[in-house]
């Protein structure tokens, strides 16, 4: 006997996971439900099979193929158009008109007895048997009435409950003789219980009902869709599970990783290849599908996770389904019976409230507090480029193939034939994605030097030489699983704004330059970049005075690319130096403030053991600097910004120094005492960058360990300010505790506000209103000063979903009393 699986509705009922996904595919346990039925019908004999396809035929088709891995034989009848429940099967009509047929939804969840009820219907003789079970709600099912012989006495297709006569309803699992086919037509839309039944009981035509034990859901609603993984965990269905009980209830596919700070409280599935950090909690019936990634702190009641999946720390997700290559960011939180569609991306902080759909390829921004369907359009802000480049988790926002596109979209930004420089840090990520991006640009006719591992500065050095401009791919300072490609210009400095705004209208609308086979660019590896490099730095800053002076100084390389530049650069200037942490450590490509501090702790024990004159602390790719004194003692970034700031202005007593606007205005005094003025910048590095080079600039920092030395380069140099700063205390003959002891103390305090996107604007006019009388600084946001000096400046975040506040005061308290206030008012307007 055949069976004929019925596979071609659209489950509207269950959108948005049926939006892109025909409804037999939805995963029940981590296998379409179509699959369950096919294993059901191979367990009871029935190998050959038709399945009727109409919405989205070739997923079926390509998923199923023609049944070899399930040891079937499927071949498919397709719909041109929605024909009914019978009009489907008659459709295939070829195929069947030679014996008695099975009939089986594609999208019902049972484990009936289907041997005897084929039995049943051959010792009754019947033209049709349709199989029954008995269900507490029938009001969502046709209800039937059977004599004591088993005949069909009465049909009723979902009644009203004044309707009701039977709790017995049609399971739509029917077993036929061939014969039904000569009572209708094809190519219309005809169904068995509405049209073809009616008939044949008028007509006098043997139609028996078989009460079936056993268990049976039609997995039409979301909350059915659910219940069924739940009695699939429960054991309340015989299906197979795939993967190991390790202990009862949870089970746990081939390859899945799970940590053993775990906690799992079962029933429960873990799909293959899946990882389960340490911290996680995953409780009674929830379902990780295949490959699905949950970070620590993550939190699971009664979710169903698709493929693919990203689910970030700290997230809450209870009695929810999430859709395939979805990703949810760090803390969101998804509530009962939502249900997030395919390729979504759930923002940070973000609320999704219960029962609301979002559909799938939707972004809800950071945030968010969704309390209605997302259909059309996505709650969130498109924002290609943030602080450090294009940045996102490897892997998961940033991909190869967004590598691709990005570097195809840069590349298409350039003439034919121009040259790009490219360059990585020593982690396994970037070296994976520096090379999707070298074959991006050489596919769109652009040449590529690539540097290979080097620090940060100099891959800005080398694309200043001759380039068109460059790419830099690093990890994520202080996130080791995030990355960030970072675009640069013909000089070295991050892409301007327009030129961000060029590269994103380019990547949007994907209009990429592709080369013809004769014009694909060329790859080459430059020699000598660290002494060209040194060679240049020791040239352009003045090293007056370091080799006579005795200068012993303690230099942490922190496991990083900034390695690889100092024994050329130390050799050079001559100084009694002790290099610690050398060598690349690929597993530890960025560091984490923790870590960060203790490594800083351990310098100032090694420098005060030592008795050097100080000791610098490179970040990993070499672009910042942290400092210790003769003493051992830390000095903060802040600080160190005013010490360097003091030193530098004390030699040159004339020109310019650029500080964005979030720097203590302490700043101002020690510029002024020495002669020399501050140029207040935005926060953004490429407004440093364009004061930096510009004439009568003598210094600029961001106050994060960031320095710009003008007289070498108009960016971020770690190294340089290293020389720059060995040069000034030989000169000086001053020690940094010195220096730090005479310069006042700052009081400035931060905080960060989530304020969603839509509010932005709102937020930013309540504080100018609020300001009134006050003096009002536009440069970067809004500062507002106090008539008694205290400031305070209120900065919406160009990447997230986030208001950023700055307060200053003569002391800690009035300065967190004046961000207490402000805050208030942010607050008050984003509500």
């Amino acid at each position: 006997m055949k069976a004929v699986v019925m596979a071609g509705g659209e489950g509207t009922r269950l959108r948005p996971m049926t939006s892109s996904m025909p409804k037999p595919l939805l995963p029940v346990v981590n296998r379409p439900i179509m699959e369950h039925v096919l294993r059901l019908l191979k367990r009871h004999g029935l190998n050959e099979t038709v399945v009727t396809v109409q919405f989205l035929a070739s997923l079926v088709k390509n998923y199923f193929g023609d049944g070899e891995e399930l040891g079937m034989e499927l071949t498919y009848a397709n719909e041109e158009k929605p024909l009914g429940t019978a009009g489907s099967v008659k459709n295939a009509e070829e195929a069947l008109k030679d014996d008695a047929f099975l009939v089986i939804s594609g999208d019902a969840l049972t484990d009936f007895d289907l041997t005897d009820l084929i039995r049943f219907h051959k010792e009754k003789g019947a033209l049709v048997t349709v199989c029954l079970t008995r269900v507490p709600n029938p009001l969502e099912f046709g209800i039937t009435i059977v004599d004591e012989a088993g005949k069909v006495e009465r049909f009723l297709e979902k009644p009203t409950w004044g309707q009701v006569f039977s709790d017995t309803v049609n399971t739509g699992i029917y077993v036929m003789e061939p014969e039904v086919f000569d009572y209708f037509e094809p190519d219309v839309s005809v169904d068995w219980s509405g049209d073809v039944f009616p008939q044949l009981m008028k007509e006098g035509k043997p139609i028996y009902g078989y009460i079936a034990e056993g268990y049976w859901e039609d997995v039409g609603t979301h909350e059915s869709y659910v219940k069924a993984q739940a009695d699939v965990l429960e054991g309340k269905v015989d299906v197979e599970i795939d993967g190991f009980e390790i202990s009862p209830g949870v089970w746990v596919a081939e390859g899945a990783e799970v940590h053993s700070d775990a906690v799992l409280r079962g029933p429960l599935y873990i799909g293959d290849y899946a990882k389960i950090e340490a911290g996680v909690e995953l409780r009674e019936h929830t379902v990780v599908g295949s490959n699905v990634v949950v970070k620590s702190g993550a939190f699971l009641h009664r979710a169903v996770v698709h493929d693919n999946v990203y689910i970030g720390q700290q997230s809450n997700l209870r009695g929810c389904v999430i859709g395939k290559n979805t990703d949810i960011m760090r803390a969101a939180r998804i509530e009962d019976g939502a249900v997030i569609g395919d390729e979504c991306l759930i923002g940070e902080e973000s609320i999704v409230q219960g029962n609301v759909r979002v559909y799938p390829f939707k972004t809800i921004e950071a945030g968010a507090f969704v309390n209605t369907s997302v259909i059309w359009e996505s709650r969130g802000q498109a924002h290609l480029f943030g602080a450090r480049g294009v940045s996102g988790i490897l892997n998961v926002e940033i991909t190869p193939e967004l590598a691709v596109r990005l570097a195809g979209a840069y590349a298409t930004t350039l003439k034919k034939g121009s040259t790009v420089t490219t360059a990585r840090d020593h982690s396994r990520g970037a070296r994976a994605l520096k090379r999707a991006v070298i074959s991006a640009l050489q596919a769109s006719a652009i040449d590529v030097r690539d540097l290979e591992n080097v620090p940060l500065p100099v891959a800005r050095q080398q694309t200043a030489r001759g380039s068109a401009g460059g790419i830099m791919v690093r990890t994520t300072p202080g996130v080791p699983d995030s990355v960030d490609i970072m675009f640069f210009d013909e000089r070295g400095a991050d892409l301007s704004q327009a030129g961000q705004r060029k590269l994103d209208r380019v990547f949007a609308r994907q209009e990429y330059r592709r080369a013809f086979p004769g014009e694909i660019g060329d790859l080459i590896f430059p020699a000598s970049v660290f002494d060209s490099y040194t060679g240049s730095l020791l040239r352009a800053v003045d090293t007056t005075g370091i080799a006579d002076s005795g200068l012993k100084v303690v230099v942490d390389a922190s496991n990083g690319s900034a390695g690889l530049v100092l024994p050329s650069l130390l050799g050079r200037l001559g100084v009694d130096s002790l290099t610690i942490n050398p060598g690349l450590d690929e597993s530890r490509p960025t560091e984490t403030p923790d870590a960060r501090r203790a490594g800083l702790v351990r310098l100032g024990e090694i420098v005060a053991s030592a008795r050097a004159a100080f000791g610098v602390r490179f970040d990993p790719v070499g672009e910042r600097l942290s400092l210790v004194d003769e003493r051992g003692r830390i000095i903060e970034d802040d600080r160190a910004l005013l010490v360097m700031l003091d030193l530098v202005a004390a030699e040159r007593r004339t020109g310019r120094v650029a500080l964005p606007v979030t720097t203590t205005r302490i700043a101002e005094q020690v510029a002024a005492y020495h002669g020399t003025q501050v140029e207040w910048t935005t926060t953004s590095p490429d407004d440093l960058t364009r004061v930096g080079r510009a004439d009568g600039t003598v210094f600029g920092g961001d106050g994060m360990g960031g320095f710009i030395i003008p007289e070498f380069s108009s960016v971020f140099d770690g190294a340089a300010a290293f020389v720059r700063l060995i040069g000034l205390v030989a000169r000086t003959q001053l020690t940094l505790s010195q220096i730090d002891a005479r310069i006042p103390r700052a009081h400035v305090q931060r905080r960060d506000l989530a304020t969603p996107w839509a509010v932005k604007g709102l937020v930013m006019r309540h504080v100018v209103e609020a300001a009134g009388d006050r003096d009002v600084d536009t440069t970067d946001g809004v500062r507002v000063v106090e008539s008694d000096g205290r400031w305070v400046l209120v900065l919406p975040d160009p990447a997230e979903a986030v208001t950023h506040l700055w307060a200053e005061g003569p002391d800690d308290a009035s300065a967190q009393q004046l961000l207490d206030e402000w805050s208030a008012v942010v607050d008050s307007a984003g509500r």
